[in-house]
């Protein structure tokens, strides 16, 4: 009896708290004279500095940056064709990484009800470490998932052996028959999904889980 050639797909998913929140933010300021707007920028942005700073050093963050004053002007049009008078605009950004995801959500959530103050969204991360390790974690899953379905195939057609043959992610067996190659899910991926779970608009002050995939292709024998 010939051998049966089986090629299956493996997927796995797992979800878990983010343990880090990257908030980006800025300060801006606009009025018709440019001293002012100056002046204006460095009283509004000098306190979200020293609030980060010690923030940083009670361990609530690891890290928070802040860029240079960015300030320029414009000459607005009135609705009836004429150039105004310019008009000065400043901006601050700045990044936090929050270490303690709670006290970021209560932290952002007076931030962005200060004068000048905008926070343009916030990025939901693991750390490296977790991150590689759950990477690996799923990929192995992914894995049994195939081993699993090859079975079952060859199970269900009478044969009992079955031999692993070649494995890889996602599209990239060797020599896919023109089924695979037009299928629409063939897509590689070791995907981690860094936007709060639920989405929705607005910004998302409270963590939610992230998920990480992983998804492999495999070809076995069996016989």
């Amino acid at each position: 009896m010939n051998d049966v050639v089986i090629t299956v797909r493996g997927e796995h998913e797992t979800s878990l708290p983010p343990e880090r929140a990257v908030v980006h933010l800025s300060v801006t300021v606009e009025g018709r004279d440019r001293s002012t707007v100056v002046e204006r920028i460095a009283a509004l942005s000098t306190p979200v500095r020293e609030d980060l700073a010690a923030r940083q050093a009670a361990g609530e963050l690891s890290e928070w940056s802040s860029q240079r004053v960015s300030v320029w002007a414009e000459r607005p049009w009135h609705p009836e064709g004429k150039r105004l008078a310019p008009v000065h605009h400043a901006t601050v950004e700045m990044t936090a990484t929050f270490t303690d995801v709670t006290a970021m959500s209560m932290w952002a959530g007076d931030a962005a009800e200060r004068d000048g103050v905008q926070i343009s969204h916030v990025d939901w991360q693991l750390t490296p470490e977790t991150r590689a390790r759950v990477e690996q974690e799923v990929a192995t899953a992914a894995v049994s998932v195939a081993v699993e379905r090859a079975t079952a195939y060859a199970r269900a057609l009478g044969r009992m052996d079955v031999a692993p043959l070649e494995i890889a992610d996602v599209g990239l067996l060797s020599n896919p028959d023109a089924a695979t190659k037009q299928s629409g899910a063939m897509m590689a991926r070791m995907a981690f999904d860094g936007a709060p779970a639920g989405g929705g608009g607005g910004l998302q002050f409270q963590p939610q889980d992230l998920s990480v995939t992983a998804a492999v292709e495999a070809r076995f024998s069996a016989r």
